[in-house]
């Protein structure tokens, strides 16, 4: 069983035993699971290479630890509850014994197309059980996998094959998303037209659309698995093995491939989600993510079934067929424990309670959130409207790179504060440096958050470029991993998370850096150049408003340039990289070297232009007039 903490002195005890010994600490975690060879050493680590490793030469299968170890007291109990898209539809629910079964089935299939241990499988799928089968096949078998969202453009998931050089491919004929039908064999067909490293697509069927399929290279899904055998020995795999890696934006163009490992990420997603939602067996937990982000990896897939949870995946969205769809799934399943994005919390809260009226949602016990620090009034709705007054939020601070939660209350244990992500879980060290590079000690403090201590979730490096690895995440403070977030910790001790201080923007709760949308804004062919920043957002938490400079306007004007430039963007990178704003602007504020005064960008973007700071840097002063009275939002001068 893994190790649960019960009270808020049990928190404290944990959290002082880690700190003081973490070998003692995390051996005690991973001697709950099954390791075919004990390892020889519980971590070995610097920060300088970086190089990082956890339960070193310990050998074993994550798959082994979610079945072999779990059939016997959980075989009969349901893995996975898919809810589909339309509420007529039929729920799909998977024991223990079937989900061993279906992820064999398709482990043989990947072996029969000769994918073995250490290739790349892509992963473009909508969000069906037969996703976490793919994922988990390849666990089983020693590949890598590498899940590219289905929201994404035909450009992007191919940059994602290339940088991994996949060997196959796995997709559908196209998937269900409210309303609309997202065709992703055809935007595969599209992305593939220059990937030479993919030898075999298969296909599976979900809304019966016709594609087309090319001999010798596509296959059905369901042809595909036909008499394969529901017996697949695991993979040994070295803790260290690369699991998968996972893409995420930065602040240079580039998508960066994450390379999370086997034994470290097993041990803590676990432990993390054991621990902060407080599963109890029997439990129906419901995460809202997509498995195309890192949250549907460890916290739909991994951690839960590695708890041996029930967990429910859905395949729509929140507002279809109409705002009380969640509601309404948490009360057909009786749902314990709930997890989702602050941006879909503001969505629902905008449509008013009457969704929520008559709704029977008594079994709640957990509410929590993910992906951005969640605004008060929000807070405060989720609580007394969702959680009835009586569930407590668990408001989880984390990163694809981390792997699992950080900074998170526990539920039911740690007192909670609407916006705080409060205190560190067991293990996890917060440091909180300023802009000089010195620790800012004790309480009421605001700087930038590092973590000064691995961690065994902690990503590995970056796909094929370890030196971008060093540069972006432990070159602005030595011997620390610098998160990239602002931070304050209060009088309490508890943490704020305050937001992105790098050139990324958290868009409903998914990091897109700046550079990418601006690089997808200039292939425009009347674009010059372009500058994006965040903006405050309703719904999303922040908005993407890009400024672009035009040589000249096209026959449809101003409208017509602003969406052909927003069109361009999502046929590029995808639609949640679309921008919300574009202003034409004449030229951008740039100081006598060249550089762009971002800082002035955001200012206007926000409204606010009453105090630009120290301006008599850039090489026109004027420009900066002529953007705010353009501005698309009031700007208070």
């Amino acid at each position: 069983m893994i190790n649960k903490i019960h009270s808020l002195g049990g928190y404290i005890h944990e959290y002082q035993k880690s700190i003081a010994n973490p070998e003692a600490f995390w051996t005690q975690q991973a001697e709950c699971f099954f390791w075919r060879k004990r390892w020889d050493k519980v971590f070995d680590w610097n920060f300088d290479e970086p190089n990082i490793q956890w339960f070193v030469n310990g050998k074993l299968n994550i798959t082994e630890n979610i079945f072999e170890r779990n059939l016997y007291t959980h075989g009969n109990q349901e893995a996975i509850i898919w809810e589909p898209n339309d509420p007529n539809d039929e729920t799909r629910t998977l024991t223990y014994s079937e989900l061993y079964q279906e992820v064999n089935k398709f482990a043989n299939t990947l072996k029969r197309l000769g994918v073995g241990k250490g290739d790349r499988v892509a992963i473009y799928m909508p969000m069906v059980p037969e996703l976490a089968i793919a994922v988990l096949a390849c666990a089983r078998i020693g590949a890598i996998h590498s899940v590219v969202f289905a929201g994404f453009s035909a450009n992007a998931l191919q940059e994602r094959i290339n940088d991994a050089t996949a060997k196959v491919l796995l997709t559908a004929d196209g998937g269900f998303r409210g309303d609309k039908i997202t065709p992703l064999k055809k935007i595969a067909d599209e992305a593939l037209e220059s990937c030479p490293t993919i030898e075999t697509v298969v296909v599976l069927k979900r809304t019966n659309s016709e594609v087309d399929m090319v001999v010798g290279r596509d296959i059905w899904w369901h042809k595909a698995i036909d008499g394969q055998s529901d017996t697949c020995p695991a993979e040994e795999m070295d803790s260290e093995d690369p699991l998968f890696i996972l893409y995420t934006s930065g602040s240079t163009g580039k998508p960066k491939g994450i390379v999370h490992t086997t034994g470290g990420y097993m041990v803590y997603t676990a432990y993390s989600f054991s621990n902060v939602f407080q599963y109890h067996v029997d439990d129906v937990y419901f995460c809202t993510a997509d498995i195309g982000w890192i949250t549907g990896h460890s916290y739909i897939v991994y951690g839960p079934l590695l708890a041996g949870a029930k967990t429910l995946m859905f395949e729509g969205v929140p507002t279809w067929p109409n705002a009380g769809r969640f509601w309404d799934i948490v009360a057909k399943h009786k749902v314990n424990q709930f997890y989702t994005a602050p941006t879909a919390i503001r969505a629902l809260l905008a449509k008013g309670n009457d969704f929520l009226e008559e709704k029977k949602l008594q079994s709640l016990k957990v509410l929590g959130t993910v992906g951005e620090p969640i605004n008060e009034e929000a807070w405060h709705w989720y609580h007394d409207h969702v959680g009835l007054n009586r569930c407590p939020i668990v408001d989880t601070w984390w990163q694809t790179e981390t792997g699992g939660i950080m900074i998170s209350p526990l539920a039911g244990i740690t007192p909670t504060k609407p916006s705080f992500a409060t205190l560190p879980l067991p293990g996890i060290q917060p440091i909180i440096m300023n802009g000089d590079g010195k620790e800012l000690t004790g309480n009421s403090v605001e700087g930038n958050l590092c973590i000064k201590f691995p961690w065994p979730g902690i990503a590995r490096t970056i796909w094929n470029d370890h030196q971008r690895f060093k540069d972006t995440y432990f070159s602005t403070y030595n011997k620390m991993y610098f998160t990239g977030d602002g931070v304050k910790r209060d009088e309490d001790g508890y943490y704020r998370i305050l937001g992105r201080v790098d050139d990324v923007i958290n868009v409903s709760g998914h990091r897109l850096g700046t550079a990418e949308i601006e690089n997808a804004i200039n292939e425009h062919p009347l674009v010059n150049e372009s500058a994006v920043v965040g903006y405050p957002h309703a719904i999303k938490g922040q908005g993407i408003y890009a400024f672009v400079v035009c040589g000249e306007l096209s026959t449809g004007g101003e409208e017509g340039i602003r969406k052909s430039i927003m069109q361009g963007v999502t046929k590029i990178i995808g639609p949640i990289a679309r921008p919300d704003l574009v202003q034409l602007v004449p030229g951008l504020p740039k100081t006598r070297s060249g550089k762009i005064m971002r800082r002035i960008l955001r200012k206007v973007a926000e409204g606010d232009a009453t105090n630009l700071g120290d301006i008599t840097t850039l090489l026109d002063e004027d420009v900066v007039d002529k953007i705010i009275d353009g501005a698309l939002v009031d700007v208070k001068r």
